[in-house]
């Protein structure tokens, strides 16, 4: 449905677009903005301080990829796509990019982007991509607990294994650790598993999360506060633990949690008691604590970055939501479920997927998981409606791997002479030298040295890259991830 420019600025959705050329931010403000409320950030940094200051969570957002300190390589706006999907996972993503090598775009969709667009652009096509995204979110946004059931849909060992947990932990009192990859449907598995199927059901459904809150502001959140606590506080304001009463309160990206505010969540799970901020009176909840997180919380342990007692604490009892991958035919049956559910609700006709097409289908694993999945059923009914689609078509939609650049005899014969004969005089000398030395930090500063020597020749392109170093340009993402949390 067309939006309607006839409305006031508190009631048109919020979009953010975040680009570093000023000249483009302006441009789309002022084509956009009968629309839209607009708002503009030119960085990652500073994107997700607005949003964290926004009274509302944008319903949009139109990123560009190349944003500073690396304009030319799409680094901070493909990690943009996840930091905010952390903070808001209810936003669609459009991505506007002269980054617009087929590769990058299919990453971008499988982190979770909603559509891609090259720059430059009509505006008027660029609204109907808009409208579209916004359009599918409501729908989302419509969906009931038993619609919510689309992650649970399914036959295979995975899924069954995860019914099953549900059923033996759906009733308990204790506290609940849902562990996953991003996209793997947690929160899902939190209301439609652990709350609208057990005795609770009657009872309030609260979720947080952790990462979408200023860490000055969590606590007040969590357990409300006393007029006068601070400034501003011109009232007094109950927090999630006491709206969600006897009910369930799910809190997301729990790894992001203060260790300060960890402490006190602690307490609240050992004996029920807490305070609002500005209180000394105690007061108990009985609200049931099913945490959700992406993160590996073991290693977050070791390195002293989550409390041992408080993930022992939580993890009484622990579920792992499947990623795609492992789930076999089920992807077959997620499509189906996505296909007449998108399909009745738009009033469009479904697609069929050609054999060949099927084929690729139950092949691809699916990184993004059903939050890619369910993107790519949008994308495909949008665009091809009632319509055959072939595999080309299909893997236009997927991250599929390009394949390496075939080595030649003659290469593979000088670079088997450089390794016995260059890397290994080059290692006697420098263990002869008895310095200290450490074979992970060399292994990963020649690692990051050919990567970056990489990156320069393809002029940021990650595709070309990927190629020059012969491996697969996800297998390039993921090693340049590694390289940037190490740094």
């Amino acid at each position: 449905m067309p939006i309607s420019p006839d409305v006031t600025d508190s009631e048109k959705p919020l979009l953010l677009i975040v680009d570093d050329d000023s000249l483009i931010c302006d441009t789309l403000s002022l084509s956009l903005s009968p629309f839209f409320e607009v708002v503009c950030s030119h960085s990652r940094p500073h994107c997700l301080q607005l949003v964290s200051q926004l009274r509302k969570s944008p319903e949009l957002a139109l990123l560009d990829l190349g944003l500073p300190p690396l304009p030319h390589r799409p680094d901070e706006g493909l990690a943009l796509i996840s930091d905010l999907l952390k903070l808001s996972p209810e936003i669609r993503l459009v991505i506007l990019s002269g980054q617009s090598d087929e590769g990058n775009a299919r990453h971008a969709r499988t982190l979770g982007a909603a559509d891609f667009v090259a720059k430059p652009c009509d505006p008027a096509d660029l609204l109907k991509v808009l409208e579209r995204a916004l359009a599918f979110r409501a729908l989302d946004r419509r969906q009931g607990p038993e619609e919510g059931q689309s992650a649970l849909i399914g036959n295979s060992p995975a899924i069954q294994k995860l019914r099953l947990q549900l059923r033996q932990y759906a009733d308990l009192p204790f506290p609940v650790l849902i562990e996953g990859e991003s996209g793997s449907g947690k929160e899902i598995i939190a209301s439609s598993g652990l709350h609208y199927e057990t005795r609770r059901r009657n009872k309030p459904f609260l979720a947080l999360n952790c990462a979408a809150i200023s860490a000055n502001l969590v606590e007040a959140t969590l357990f409300g506060y006393a007029r006068g606590a601070y400034t501003g506080a011109v009232a007094s304001k109950t927090g999630y633990f006491e709206d969600a009463a006897d009910g369930t309160l799910f809190l997301d990206e729990i790894g992001e949690l203060a260790l300060e505010l960890q402490a006190k969540l602690l307490r609240v799970l050992e004996n029920g008691e807490y305070q609002r901020v500005g209180e000394t009176q105690k007061r108990v909840s009985h609200a049931r604590i099913i945490a959700a997180t992406n993160r590996d919380l073991r290693k977050e342990v070791r390195t002293g970055n989550f409390r041992s007692d408080l993930y022992h604490r939580l993890s009484v009892c622990s579920i792992v939501a499947p990623p795609l991958r492992e789930m076999g035919e089920d992807k077959q049956l997620l499509l189906d479920h996505f296909r007449r559910l998108y399909a009745g609700q738009t009033r469009l006709e479904p697609f069929d997927l050609q054999p060949e097409a099927e084929k690729l289908w139950r092949e691809y694993p699916f990184p993004g998981n059903v939050r890619e999945l369910r993107n790519i059923v949008i994308r495909l009914i949008s665009k091809y409606s009632g319509a055959q689609v072939n595999a080309p078509t299909l893997a236009g939609e997927l991250d599929l791997p390009d394949e390496p650049l075939p080595l030649s005899a003659a290469t593979t014969t000088e670079l088997a002479e450089e390794t016995v004969d260059t890397l290994f005089e080059s290692a006697t000398r420098r263990l002869r030298q008895r310095e200290a030395f450490s074979l992970d930090q060399l292994l990963s500063a020649t690692e990051r040295a050919y990567i970056e020597a990489a990156l320069k020749l393809a002029h940021g392109n990650v595709s070309q890259a990927a190629r020059l170093l012969g491996i697969h340009r996800t297998t390039l993402y993921n090693r340049m991830e590694s390289a940037a949390r190490g740094s």
